[in-house]
Order: structure tokens, then sequence, then C-alpha cells
């Protein structure tokens, strides 16, 4: 498989502090640098959140614009910079919808559960993917299970999210101490992650044996302390580009991608064959539904 591998880092999260790891970074000069050094040890792109100034997780657009102005100094396009959404128990989705409005940012994260609440207004959040649609945002949909897989597609279906093949991340393990287990993985496989692009991210000192498998699935990575912070032999990882590099070793023999691959195989899944006889690398069939697992295309 010619198809390039993407690493991603997440080098902070929102619930991680100095107390967890000392070179977990907080403040924009020292997110500047983390990036920078996981950029050189092989990531693709950032997932960044940015902190207040008691280090608590907050969804603030000032804050987003000037870290990813301060990023873009630093890193040119090298990288993607994905900013999240995440809610922490304390945004709704009508912030989160208003805080990518103000910041029309490159790339983001945003958690099916959160954005489309069960029971919850469905016209806003829909209107929202639709204007990223045509902004070419880079949006990435976090799954937390099969059962909202299954429910995105039923999103899909009743056009409330976009057609064909999308950016997905499955999620194994939790916050909680629960590390990725491999039943979770075959559960993804199962249910048919290989439909979309998937980016896998696995609680635990398991998770570079995961970006692995994920590899050898024709998936990508996100890895870093927000998930993670242990190398693959145990021991605890001096930062995280050691992390990165260690992923960038789980390639299952795939060229490592950069910033520009990993723009063009964004919404591809693994099993699109590109007109070069390559596995995704320059397909002009984007917009591919669900049953290409069955082998049409429309």
């Amino acid at each position: 498989m010619t198809r390039p591998f993407a690493i991603a880092v997440a080098p902070n999260g929102a619930r991680r502090g100095k107390a967890d790891h000392p070179r977990l970074p907080l403040t924009l000069p020292e997110l500047v640098e983390a990036a920078a050094a996981a950029e050189a040890a092989g990531a693709a792109m950032l997932h960044l959140h940015v902190r207040d100034d008691q280090g608590a997780h907050v969804l603030d657009a000032g804050r987003y614009r000037a870290a990813l102005s301060a990023l873009r100094a630093e890193l040119g396009d090298r990288m993607i910079l994905q900013i999240t959404t995440e809610a922490v128990g304390r945004y709704s989705a009508a912030e989160q919808i208003a805080l990518v409005e103000a910041v029309r940012p490159d790339s983001v994260s945003l958690a099916l559960r959160e954005i489309f609440p069960e029971g919850g207004d469905t016209a806003a959040p829909a209107a929202l993917f639709r204007r990223m649609e045509d902004r070419d945002t880079l949006y990435q949909i976090i799954l937390y299970d099969t059962a909202d897989l299954v429910r995105m597609e039923a999103l899909q279906d009743r056009g409330l999210l976009p057609e064909g093949p999308l950016a997905i991340l499955p999620v194994m393990g939790r916050y909680s101490g629960t590390g990725a287990g491999a039943a979770e993985f075959a559960a993804y496989l199962a249910a048919g992650i290989t439909r979309h692009a998937f980016m896998l991210c696995a609680f635990g000192p398991g998770e570079a044996g995961f970006m692995a498998r994920g590899a050898a699935h024709g998936g990508h990575a996100r890895v870093g302390f927000e998930n993670n912070l242990w190398l693959p032999d145990g021991s605890l990882a001096p930062d995280n580009a050691a992390i990165v590099a260690a992923t960038a070793r789980q390639t299952a023999g795939r060229p490592l991608a950069r910033a520009g691959d990993l723009r063009r195989l964004w919404r591809v899944p693994p099993g699109v064959i590109a007109a070069d006889g390559s596995c995704g690398t320059e397909t002009t069939t984007v917009r591919i539904t669900k049953n290409v697992q069955q082998g049409e295309m429309t």
C-alpha cells in the first residue's frame, strides 16, 4: 500500500496539566515549541487546545486566533492546524458552533454526540456543516463508539451531514483511566470505519500498537499527551515529539505523510484506488456513498 500514513499530534488536551507531565504544553510559547518539535519528528497535523490564564480548557475565539497566528508564523504550511470544540461538560452545541464561525479555522474537530446531541436541534449543526463544506474546512468528526458511527451515517442518510465518506476519529479508551482495548478496534472495523477516512485515537500505553493496526488497515494516527504519556517500551515519554517519532516507526510500510498529503487524503477512505494505481493518493472520487463496500460507486 503506497497510501501515505499521517500522524496528528494532540499535545495537551483539555484535562491534563503539569502535574501529569512537566513537559505538557499549556502556554502559547510552549505550544509553538511542542508543535515545531512534533512536526520535525513526523507530524502532519496539530490538534490544538488553548487554555485560560489559570490553565483551564476554554473555547475562546481570541485565544484561538492568537495561537493559530503564532503557530502559522513558526510552521508556515508544514502542518494542518486543527482546533477543538470539545465541550468538557461546559459548552453547548450553540457555543461550539459560534466558536467555529468566529474563528473559521482551516481545520476543526467536532464530537458527533456534542454537536448533534440526542434530542437536540439538528438544523443549526446541519447548517454549520454546509457552511464548512462551502469554505473547504477540514472538519473531523469524533466518534466514541460504534453507535456513534451508526448514528453519523443515519444523519447522512437524512441529509443532515454531507454525503460520501467523512473524516472521522474513532476513539478507544477513556479519560477515566480505561485504556484502549482490542475489542474496541475490532468492533470499529466490523462496523465499517474503513468506509470513511479514519484516524485512530487510543488512550493509554497501548497507543502505539493500535496506531500500527490502524496503519495496516489504511488509517491514520492521532497521538500525544492528550491521550497517552508513554512510549511503546513502557517508559514515560520525555515529550510529545518522542511519541510522534515512535509512531512514525509504526507505518506498516507506508510512507510518512506530510501536511499536503493529508489534505489530499482528508475524505478518501482506505479502499479507494487512485488513477495511478496507488491506494487513495490522487483519487478523483471523494464523495462516495457507503455502498462502496458492496462495490458500487455513486
